[in-house]
């Protein structure tokens, strides 16, 4: 059975775990067929030892399929082809180490619902006045979260002013209605991390099964539209161990805790286009379960401030330092704390900016050369400090448009070069251009100071 021809409604009834559709903690990927003869007659064949730990392949040769997708990626980025294989260690080890660390705050780590009716109304208006206005995502060197140099991506953005409808109004009436879906679900007061726009992928798209990065940790997809010749599943590991996967039709919206349930579609997209909205939240550490709160309560934070000075809840948040999403004691609470040093936590301040924005982020997002220099004299380091998305005041300057800005971040220290998300997402051109198109005169200003794209 050919995984190429492998029909996705065929994967969706076949019961499998990791390692079987894609690389997930382990790598090569299970040959194990059902047809070896120890599967066929194990009465009169015993098992080899190369296949004792290994899981059942019913999905065909799902390793040669992955071989063709990194060969893909590596022929695409040519001279620097080896950053695929550097990128899929660290999907793969994220993959493996990073769930063990993780505190799960649901039986299941998923579920399927409805997304609520006003909301999705607002999404899908969004899109069918602005669907001819989406960009072509810019990926960084190595990338292989998606086959894109297959099948492109692109977003039709919310933060684009120049579309109709775009803008903070809209994000803020989004991340309202979905955090009181989200706080329900998960049982755990939420702030939000992520929403950029409408992701469009195009026939023979897939994506890499992996979990977000933190602080991304209970998160929802939107499905607005889509035009396919069979469903394109997305596929969960599931806190049971299982792949699940999930269908989706326009206004169904799948909640998934991103930190620790390992997700992707590793079956190419089979039709023309399938549009989503991505919505990430970070638990604040003040569990909904234990204050007696009611679900979507408009004042989650002032209910907690009052119930705290009578005692009832209390410092549930004080993890020794650590988020609360993350095990003491685990590999990953090691790891937090390395590149932390003895930063003590806190959740994700509600902003209109990415999450853990300084006064300089908004300065640089806005514009405001003025207060730059004040914050330039007082706490230079300011300028090029990371919020916990890894953007720099440089990346919010670029993706605005602020030329003189930009100049002055470049001139204290700010590296033009600089990628996002800790060095896996995109550089400031590479954010300009996606943002501006490439006649803004931002974009002329970084590659004179020796920008890549």
């Amino acid at each position: 059975l050919s995984p190429h021809l492998l029909s996705n409604t065929l994967a969706s009834e076949i019961e499998y775990g990791v390692d079987v559709s894609f690389p997930m903690h382990h790598h090569p990927l299970s040959t194990n067929y059902p047809w070896l003869p120890h599967n066929a007659d194990p009465a009169n064949n015993p098992t080899p030892r190369h296949y004792r730990d290994m899981p059942l392949q019913p999905l065909g040769n799902r390793q040669k399929f992955y071989d063709d997708f990194m060969s893909g990626c590596r022929k695409f980025f040519g001279a620097q082809g080896p950053a695929c294989d550097s990128v899929e260690e660290d999907r793969i080890s994220m993959s493996l180490v990073q769930p063990r660390g993780m505190v799960n705050y649901t039986d299941t780590g998923f579920k399927k619902i409805k997304c609520p009716e006003r909301m999705y109304k607002l999404i899908k208006d969004f899109y069918d006045e602005n669907k001819g206005g989406e960009k072509e995502e810019q990926w960084f060197t190595g990338n292989t979260y998606t086959n894109h140099w297959d099948a492109p991506t692109y977003m039709v953005s919310f933060e684009d002013t120049r579309l109709r409808g775009a803008g903070e109004t809209l994000k803020r009436k989004l991340w309202n209605m979905a955090k009181e879906t989200m706080q329900e679900w998960t049982g755990e007061e939420v702030t939000e991390c992520s929403l950029y726009g409408v992701r469009v992928y195009k026939e023979g798209a897939l994506l890499s099964t992996h979990v977000d990065r933190l602080p991304l940790v209970a998160s929802a997809i939107i499905n607005v539209d889509q035009d396919v010749d069979e469903p394109w599943p997305i596929e969960v590991i599931g806190h049971d161990g299982r792949a699940h996967n999930v269908s989706m039709e326009p206004g169904d919206m799948v909640l998934y805790e991103s930190h620790s349930v390992l997700h992707g579609r590793p079956y190419p997209l089979k039709g023309r286009f399938y549009a989503n909205v991505f919505i990430h939240f970070e638990p604040t550490g003040h569990s909904l379960r234990h204050h007696g709160l009611d679900f979507g309560q408009s004042n989650v934070n002032e209910k907690y401030k009052i119930d705290s000075s009578k005692g009832i809840g209390g410092h549930e948040h004080d993890n020794g330092g650590l988020p609360t999403y993350i095990t003491q004691g685990s590999e990953w609470a090691q790891k937090w704390r390395q590149e932390h040093g003895q930063e003590i936590w806190e959740p994700a301040q509600s902003s209109t900016f990415t999450t853990g924005s300084t006064e300089a982020h908004v300065a640089a997002s806005e514009g405001d050369l003025d207060a730059l220099r004040e914050i330039a004299v007082t706490d230079k380091t300011a300028l090029t400090k990371k919020d916990k998305n890894g953007w720099e005041p440089i990346h919010e300057a670029a993706r605005n448009g602020h030329v003189e800005v930009v100049r002055f971040l470049h001139e204290n220290g700010s590296n033009i070069n600089e990628k996002t998300n800790y060095g896996n997402g995109q550089t400031p051109l590479q954010i300009a251009y996606e943002e501006l198109g490439q006649e803004h005169p931002v974009l002329d200003l970084l590659k004179s100071l020796g920008a890549e794209l």
